[in-house]
Protein backbone atom coordinates (compact mmCIF):
# COMPACT_ATOMS: atom_id res chain seq x y z
CA UNK A 1 0.00 0.00 0.00
CA UNK A 2 1.62 3.14 -0.69
CA UNK A 3 1.75 6.52 0.81
CA UNK A 4 -1.14 8.01 -1.02
CA UNK A 5 -4.24 4.98 -0.44
CA UNK A 6 -2.66 5.23 3.22
CA UNK A 7 -3.49 8.83 3.32
CA UNK A 8 -6.89 8.61 1.54
CA UNK A 9 -7.93 5.94 4.07
CA UNK A 10 -6.52 7.96 7.18
CA UNK A 11 -8.98 10.85 5.19
CA UNK A 12 -11.73 8.49 4.82
CA UNK A 13 -11.66 7.29 8.04
CA UNK A 14 -11.66 10.92 9.82
CA UNK A 15 -14.49 12.35 8.16
CA UNK A 16 -16.88 9.18 9.02
CA UNK A 17 -15.66 9.46 12.73
CA UNK A 18 -16.30 13.55 12.01
CA UNK A 19 -19.89 12.54 10.82
CA UNK A 20 -20.42 9.95 13.46
CA UNK A 21 -20.05 12.61 16.38
CA UNK A 22 -21.99 15.13 14.14
CA UNK A 23 -24.85 12.93 13.70
CA UNK A 24 -26.21 13.08 17.41
CA UNK A 25 -30.05 13.78 16.63
CA UNK A 26 -32.24 10.93 17.06
CA UNK A 27 -35.73 10.62 16.33
CA UNK A 28 -38.61 12.97 17.08
CA UNK A 29 -38.92 12.96 20.71
CA UNK A 30 -41.31 15.24 22.79
CA UNK A 31 -40.17 16.52 26.43
CA UNK A 32 -42.56 18.35 28.89
CA UNK A 33 -40.86 21.18 31.78
CA UNK A 34 -39.65 19.17 34.56
CA UNK A 35 -41.78 19.82 37.38
CA UNK A 36 -45.01 20.91 36.77
CA UNK A 37 -46.63 16.76 36.41
CA UNK A 38 -47.03 16.54 40.10
CA UNK A 39 -49.71 13.88 40.68
CA UNK A 40 -52.34 13.96 43.48
CA UNK A 41 -51.94 12.15 46.17
CA UNK A 42 -55.89 11.64 46.10
CA UNK A 43 -55.20 10.72 42.70
CA UNK A 44 -53.08 7.79 43.36
CA UNK A 45 -55.18 7.20 46.25
CA UNK A 46 -58.35 6.79 44.07
CA UNK A 47 -56.65 4.35 42.09
CA UNK A 48 -56.80 2.36 44.85
CA UNK A 49 -59.78 3.24 46.92
CA UNK A 50 -62.44 5.30 45.27
CA UNK A 51 -64.77 4.65 47.96
CA UNK A 52 -63.22 6.98 50.36
CA UNK A 53 -64.10 10.11 51.60
CA UNK A 54 -67.20 11.81 51.26
CA UNK A 55 -67.89 13.93 48.38
CA UNK A 56 -67.81 17.53 47.37
CA UNK A 57 -70.15 18.91 45.16
CA UNK A 58 -68.29 20.71 42.72
CA UNK A 59 -68.73 22.67 38.95
CA UNK A 60 -66.27 24.45 36.39
CA UNK A 61 -68.15 27.86 36.02
CA UNK A 62 -66.14 28.79 33.61
CA UNK A 63 -62.92 28.05 31.27
CA UNK A 64 -61.96 30.99 28.97
CA UNK A 65 -58.85 31.71 26.38
CA UNK A 66 -58.03 34.95 27.49
CA UNK A 67 -54.84 35.11 25.13
CA UNK A 68 -54.60 36.25 21.56
CA UNK A 69 -54.08 32.78 20.18
CA UNK A 70 -56.79 31.97 17.66
CA UNK A 71 -58.71 35.28 17.57
CA UNK A 72 -57.17 36.49 14.34
CA UNK A 73 -60.27 37.27 12.16
CA UNK A 74 -58.80 35.33 9.60
CA UNK A 75 -58.98 32.01 11.60
CA UNK A 76 -62.80 30.41 11.80
CA UNK A 77 -61.94 28.40 14.57
CA UNK A 78 -64.43 28.96 17.95
CA UNK A 79 -61.56 31.46 19.63
CA UNK A 80 -63.29 29.88 22.58
CA UNK A 81 -61.71 26.22 21.34
CA UNK A 82 -58.55 26.17 23.80
CA UNK A 83 -61.04 27.19 26.71
CA UNK A 84 -62.77 24.92 26.31
CA UNK A 85 -60.44 22.03 25.67
CA UNK A 86 -58.85 23.53 29.18
CA UNK A 87 -61.87 22.61 31.02
CA UNK A 88 -62.65 19.16 29.76
CA UNK A 89 -59.19 18.12 30.61
CA UNK A 90 -59.75 19.62 33.95
CA UNK A 91 -63.12 17.75 34.31
CA UNK A 92 -61.61 14.68 33.16
CA UNK A 93 -58.61 14.86 35.84
CA UNK A 94 -61.23 16.08 38.89
CA UNK A 95 -64.05 13.24 37.73
CA UNK A 96 -60.75 10.29 37.93
CA UNK A 97 -60.48 10.56 41.43
CA UNK A 98 -63.68 9.64 42.36
CA UNK A 99 -64.07 12.67 45.21
CA UNK A 100 -66.23 14.72 43.47
CA UNK A 101 -70.03 15.13 42.34
CA UNK A 102 -69.37 16.62 39.64
CA UNK A 103 -72.02 18.88 37.89
CA UNK A 104 -72.29 20.09 34.59
CA UNK A 105 -72.22 23.83 33.81
CA UNK A 106 -70.74 24.74 30.42
CA UNK A 107 -73.55 22.66 28.62
CA UNK A 108 -76.16 23.02 31.12
CA UNK A 109 -78.51 24.87 28.46
CA UNK A 110 -78.51 21.30 26.23
CA UNK A 111 -79.36 19.23 29.15
CA UNK A 112 -81.86 21.50 30.17
CA UNK A 113 -83.57 21.89 26.05
CA UNK A 114 -83.53 17.70 26.59
CA UNK A 115 -85.51 17.47 29.45
CA UNK A 116 -87.83 20.27 28.34
CA UNK A 117 -88.49 17.86 25.20
CA UNK A 118 -89.68 15.70 28.09
CA UNK A 119 -91.63 17.90 29.81
CA UNK A 120 -89.31 17.62 32.97
CA UNK A 121 -88.19 20.37 35.26
CA UNK A 122 -84.52 22.07 34.64
CA UNK A 123 -81.53 20.66 36.67
CA UNK A 124 -81.57 23.09 39.84
CA UNK A 125 -78.58 21.53 41.65
CA UNK A 126 -76.43 23.83 43.72
CA UNK A 127 -72.49 22.95 43.62
CA UNK A 128 -70.97 23.59 47.50
CA UNK A 129 -67.75 25.22 45.38
CA UNK A 130 -67.23 26.55 41.91
CA UNK A 131 -63.99 26.84 39.50
CA UNK A 132 -63.57 29.40 37.64
CA UNK A 133 -60.23 29.84 35.24
CA UNK A 134 -58.62 30.69 31.93
CA UNK A 135 -55.76 30.67 30.00
CA UNK A 136 -53.69 33.91 30.02
CA UNK A 137 -50.51 32.47 27.67
CA UNK A 138 -50.57 30.40 24.93
CA UNK A 139 -47.95 30.21 22.06
CA UNK A 140 -44.83 28.40 20.86
CA UNK A 141 -42.12 29.28 19.36
CA UNK A 142 -38.85 27.68 16.51
CA UNK A 143 -35.10 27.74 17.18
CA UNK A 144 -32.94 26.51 14.98
CA UNK A 145 -29.15 25.80 14.36
CA UNK A 146 -27.71 25.24 10.79
CA UNK A 147 -24.11 23.93 11.19
CA UNK A 148 -21.49 22.70 8.27
CA UNK A 149 -23.12 19.20 7.55
CA UNK A 150 -26.07 19.48 9.54
CA UNK A 151 -29.11 21.34 10.84
CA UNK A 152 -31.77 21.16 13.78
CA UNK A 153 -35.26 22.39 14.33
CA UNK A 154 -36.72 22.61 17.67
CA UNK A 155 -40.54 23.81 18.53
CA UNK A 156 -41.40 24.75 21.53
CA UNK A 157 -45.55 25.26 22.84
CA UNK A 158 -45.93 27.17 26.56
CA UNK A 159 -49.49 27.93 28.35
CA UNK A 160 -50.07 28.90 31.33
CA UNK A 161 -53.41 29.27 32.80
CA UNK A 162 -55.01 30.60 35.96
CA UNK A 163 -57.63 29.24 38.22
CA UNK A 164 -59.85 30.66 41.62
CA UNK A 165 -61.89 28.20 43.85
CA UNK A 166 -64.86 30.25 45.14
CA UNK A 167 -67.04 29.36 48.22
CA UNK A 168 -71.02 29.38 46.51
CA UNK A 169 -72.39 30.10 49.58
CA UNK A 170 -70.77 33.31 50.05
CA UNK A 171 -68.81 34.23 46.95
CA UNK A 172 -65.63 34.35 48.65
CA UNK A 173 -62.48 33.10 46.77
CA UNK A 174 -60.78 30.85 48.94
CA UNK A 175 -58.34 29.47 46.97
CA UNK A 176 -56.07 30.58 43.26
CA UNK A 177 -52.93 29.38 41.57
CA UNK A 178 -51.51 29.41 38.58
CA UNK A 179 -49.98 26.58 36.43
CA UNK A 180 -47.71 26.72 33.64
CA UNK A 181 -46.53 23.82 31.13
CA UNK A 182 -44.41 23.21 28.16
CA UNK A 183 -43.83 20.78 25.55
CA UNK A 184 -41.26 20.52 22.68
CA UNK A 185 -39.68 18.10 20.05
CA UNK A 186 -36.53 18.08 18.22
CA UNK A 187 -35.56 16.93 14.81
CA UNK A 188 -32.47 17.40 12.52
CA UNK A 189 -30.47 16.18 9.47
CA UNK A 190 -26.84 15.42 8.80
CA UNK A 191 -26.11 15.77 5.28
CA UNK A 192 -29.34 16.00 4.46
CA UNK A 193 -29.92 12.44 6.04
CA UNK A 194 -32.01 12.44 9.16
CA UNK A 195 -35.63 13.56 9.77
CA UNK A 196 -37.54 16.78 8.27
CA UNK A 197 -40.15 18.65 10.71
CA UNK A 198 -43.24 20.20 9.63
CA UNK A 199 -45.88 22.34 12.31
CA UNK A 200 -46.77 19.86 15.20
CA UNK A 201 -50.06 20.95 16.80
CA UNK A 202 -49.87 18.20 19.42
CA UNK A 203 -47.50 20.64 21.20
CA UNK A 204 -50.13 23.31 21.96
CA UNK A 205 -52.21 20.12 23.26
CA UNK A 206 -49.51 18.52 25.52
CA UNK A 207 -47.94 22.08 26.68
CA UNK A 208 -51.97 22.82 28.07
CA UNK A 209 -52.12 19.39 29.35
CA UNK A 210 -49.06 19.59 31.32
CA UNK A 211 -50.34 23.14 32.95
CA UNK A 212 -53.67 21.40 33.92
CA UNK A 213 -52.11 18.50 35.53
CA UNK A 214 -50.23 20.62 37.64
CA UNK A 215 -53.33 22.73 38.94
CA UNK A 216 -56.04 19.61 39.34
CA UNK A 217 -53.17 18.33 41.69
CA UNK A 218 -53.72 21.21 43.90
CA UNK A 219 -56.93 22.04 43.00
CA UNK A 220 -57.57 18.54 44.34
CA UNK A 221 -56.07 19.01 47.37
CA UNK A 222 -57.80 21.97 48.27
CA UNK A 223 -61.01 20.85 47.60
CA UNK A 224 -60.57 17.88 50.19
CA UNK A 225 -59.47 19.71 52.81
CA UNK A 226 -62.70 21.95 52.39
CA UNK A 227 -65.15 20.77 55.24
CA UNK A 228 -68.42 18.26 53.40
CA UNK A 229 -71.83 19.57 55.34
CA UNK A 230 -75.42 18.23 54.39
CA UNK A 231 -78.47 19.12 55.58
CA UNK A 232 -81.91 17.63 58.02
CA UNK A 233 -84.96 17.41 55.29
CA UNK A 234 -87.03 15.77 57.85
CA UNK A 235 -88.39 14.53 61.33
CA UNK A 236 -89.78 11.50 60.81
CA UNK A 237 -92.65 10.15 63.47
CA UNK A 238 -90.46 8.12 66.04
CA UNK A 239 -87.88 10.81 66.34
CA UNK A 240 -85.68 9.47 63.23
CA UNK A 241 -84.11 11.91 61.01
CA UNK A 242 -83.80 12.14 56.78
CA UNK A 243 -80.75 14.04 55.86
CA UNK A 244 -79.62 14.82 52.18
CA UNK A 245 -77.02 12.61 50.08
CA UNK A 246 -76.58 9.25 49.90
CA UNK A 247 -74.39 6.58 48.17
CA UNK A 248 -72.83 8.86 45.57
CA UNK A 249 -71.07 11.02 47.64
CA UNK A 250 -69.55 7.62 49.72
CA UNK A 251 -72.10 7.55 52.47
CA UNK A 252 -73.07 4.68 53.93
CA UNK A 253 -74.82 2.31 57.03
CA UNK A 254 -72.78 2.85 60.40
CA UNK A 255 -71.57 6.49 59.55
CA UNK A 256 -71.99 8.92 62.38
CA UNK A 257 -72.06 12.57 62.17
CA UNK A 258 -72.79 16.08 63.93
CA UNK A 259 -75.77 18.15 63.78
CA UNK A 260 -74.82 21.32 64.15
CA UNK A 261 -77.16 24.51 64.89
CA UNK A 262 -76.29 27.72 62.98
CA UNK A 263 -75.31 30.38 64.94
CA UNK A 264 -76.45 34.28 63.90
CA UNK A 265 -75.69 35.93 61.10
CA UNK A 266 -74.57 39.46 61.73
CA UNK A 267 -72.92 42.00 59.52
CA UNK A 268 -69.22 42.62 60.16
CA UNK A 269 -68.38 45.81 59.77
CA UNK A 270 -64.82 45.39 58.77
CA UNK A 271 -65.89 43.90 55.61
CA UNK A 272 -69.54 44.58 55.47
CA UNK A 273 -70.44 41.09 54.51
CA UNK A 274 -73.06 39.07 56.37
CA UNK A 275 -71.07 35.93 58.51
CA UNK A 276 -72.41 32.99 60.51
CA UNK A 277 -71.37 32.97 64.12
CA UNK A 278 -69.78 29.80 65.55
CA UNK A 279 -72.93 27.48 66.26
CA UNK A 280 -73.03 24.46 68.58
CA UNK A 281 -73.13 21.02 68.41
CA UNK A 282 -77.13 19.81 69.03
CA UNK A 283 -77.02 15.94 68.23
CA UNK A 284 -74.87 12.78 66.97
CA UNK A 285 -76.72 10.97 64.43
CA UNK A 286 -75.91 7.28 62.70
CA UNK A 287 -77.31 6.52 59.30
CA UNK A 288 -79.67 3.32 59.21
CA UNK A 289 -80.99 3.26 55.97
CA UNK A 290 -79.84 4.21 52.54
CA UNK A 291 -82.50 5.78 49.93
CA UNK A 292 -82.92 7.04 46.31
CA UNK A 293 -81.30 6.30 43.11
CA UNK A 294 -79.08 8.69 42.35
CA UNK A 295 -77.67 12.00 42.98
CA UNK A 296 -80.33 14.19 42.73
CA UNK A 297 -82.73 12.12 45.37
CA UNK A 298 -80.73 10.68 47.48
CA UNK A 299 -81.44 10.65 51.17
CA UNK A 300 -80.38 8.91 54.63
CA UNK A 301 -82.51 7.78 57.13
CA UNK A 302 -80.45 8.31 61.00
CA UNK A 303 -81.15 7.54 64.47
CA UNK A 304 -80.31 9.93 66.92
CA UNK A 305 -77.77 8.85 68.90
CA UNK A 306 -77.57 11.47 71.60
CA UNK A 307 -78.89 15.34 71.86
CA UNK A 308 -82.92 15.95 70.47
CA UNK A 309 -83.82 17.65 67.30
CA UNK A 310 -87.31 18.18 68.06
CA UNK A 311 -87.39 21.87 69.02
CA UNK A 312 -86.21 22.86 65.52
CA UNK A 313 -89.27 21.08 63.66
CA UNK A 314 -90.08 24.29 62.36
CA UNK A 315 -86.54 25.60 62.03
CA UNK A 316 -84.64 22.69 60.02
CA UNK A 317 -83.04 25.29 57.16
CA UNK A 318 -80.67 26.44 60.63
CA UNK A 319 -78.85 22.97 60.91
CA UNK A 320 -75.96 21.72 59.28
CA UNK A 321 -74.97 17.99 59.18
CA UNK A 322 -70.96 17.69 59.18
CA UNK A 323 -67.88 15.31 59.69
CA UNK A 324 -66.75 14.35 63.19
CA UNK A 325 -63.35 14.43 61.63
CA UNK A 326 -62.19 14.44 58.22
CA UNK A 327 -62.26 11.44 55.69
CA UNK A 328 -59.76 11.51 53.08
Amino acid sequence: MNLKQTALIAVTVAIAMFLAGCATVSKPTIVKQQGLEQVSPSVQQSAQDTKSGLKRKVAIARFSNETNYGQSIFIKDNPEKVGKQALDMLSTKLAATGKFILLERSDLALLNNELNIGSLDPISNMADYLIIGSVVEFGRKDEGEVGVFGRTKKQTAHAKVMIRLVDVRNGIIIYSEEGSGEASSEVGTVLGVGSQAGYDSSLNDKALDAAITKLSSNVIENLLQKPWTSFVLAIVGNGDVIIAGGKSQNMKTGDKFSVVCEGERVINPQTNMFITLPGKKVAEIEITALMGVSEMDETSLCRVLSGSLNEFQGSLHTLRVVEQEMRQ
